[in-house]
């Protein structure tokens, strides 16, 4: 059997490790009737390769939830490999809304295996505040980073949005709302004044590296990393409000190329990966950042940022999100970095990237 992850300790150290015992055999987490071998695929992979293309190659693939829209023909439901009862007890051992993320349409299309949210990190010593207008006062008197690579830009003015907006229904689809957006780009704007320009420009793993390596000293919003000698603890919040945050992490699914010569193996496999030694022990151990909802009880990364990872919203899953997301991104990034004011950058954001989104503005995907 072929499986794809991400080129990331995180994403691969675990599955690598498991097939090792898997040859060796004699494997404490199970037996399983073959091994997978695993093939990566860079970080911004999720981005730019759709998950149907990837169906035509791979068996087992370890995916992100916004491209499921495009893909479900792809890919086999959970309900054809588990009886319901299995599918509640993978649901209620899993952390925040992992497992809500992959559900689409009335199915299950992945299982939940890493889980991550954007948080706060910084430098042993550095205590990031809470709020966002104290994030600010920290940022004039020690140096500190964005996250603004790749989609982060948008992701992170999803955050904001969505952490500004009291009504529970229309937090994930609140970058649409002016007041909240309008809000969120002043900040981002205030706080890139702030900011080192060059890490700023970076992805998460980038912006981690940079603060490791003795660059700013912190940033108020990116995806945790549990490998990084850092502290890391929950996002700022708007004053009043919960932190706003947008789920990352990833899930396991299932192409529909082999399924009928492999599926009592990927069943195995699926069960074997997403079982509590396998994520509170092995994953662990060997860098993994696990979606086992006890794994998040731990101290240190877990608990300090669990509160964020429970509040967290769940991206569009509609096809054509990634490509509306990466638009937006450079949109935003390129607009804070040329200084261009928030209420034109959101006019141009508006009548550009975000004009024709599905379902209006009310967004029927936000329901599936």
């Amino acid at each position: 059997m072929r499986g794809l992850t991400w080129d990331h300790p995180r994403g691969y150290a675990p599955l690598d490790e498991l097939t090792r015992l898997d040859l060796a055999g004699a494997n404490p987490y199970g037996q399983v009737p073959e091994p997978i071998e695993w093939d990566r695929q860079p970080l911004e992979g999720f981005e730019s390769e759709p998950i149907a293309k990837l169906c035509q190659t791979y068996d087992v693939l370890v995916i992100d939830h916004p491209g499921l829209g495009a893909a479900v023909d792809a890919l086999v439901p959970m309900e054809e490999l588990f009886e319901p009862d299995e599918l509640e007890r993978l649901r209620t051992g899993t952390v925040g809304r992992t497992w809500d993320s992959y559900h689409l349409d009335g199915r299950q299309w992945a299982l939940p295996l890493d889980a991550a949210t954007q948080v706060a990190a910084a430098r042993p010593g550095v205590a990031v505040p809470r709020t966002w207008p104290k994030a600010v006062e920290l940022a004039r008197s020690t140096s500190m980073a964005l996250c603004l690579g790749g989609p982060h830009a948008f992701l992170m003015f999803y955050a904001l949005c969505s952490g500004d907006l009291l009504v529970p229904e229309t937090r994930e689809d609140g970058f649409l709302d002016e007041g909240a957006g309008l809000r969120a780009l002043e900040l981002m704007a205030e706080l890139l004044a702030l900011a080192d320009p060059e890490v700023s420009r970076l992805n998460p793993i980038g912006v981690l590296d940079a603060i490791a390596a003795g660059g700013p000293q912190w940033c108020p919003l990116l995806y945790g990393y549990v490998t990084y000698p850092l502290t890391f603890s929950d996002a700022p919040a708007w004053p009043g409000r919960a932190p706003g945050s947008v789920l990352g992490g990833t899930g396991l699914a299932l192409s529909r190329r082999r399924i009928g010569e492999i599926r009592d193996a990927v069943r195995a496999h699926l069960l074997r990966l997403t079982s509590e030694p396998v994520q509170t022990g092995l994953f662990p151990a060997v860098g993994g950042q696990p979606a086992a909802r006890s794994a998040w009880d731990d101290k240190g990364f877990y608990r300090d940022t669990r509160a964020t990872m429970e509040a967290a919203w769940i991206r569009p899953r509609f096809p054509g999100y990634i490509a509306l997301q990466d638009r937006s991104s450079a949109l935003i990034r390129d607009g804070l970095l040329a200084g261009t004011p928030a209420r034109t950058l959101l006019d141009d954001l508006h009548s550009g990237p975000l004009a024709n989104l599905p379902g209006g503005p009310h967004q029927e995907w936000r329901n599936t």
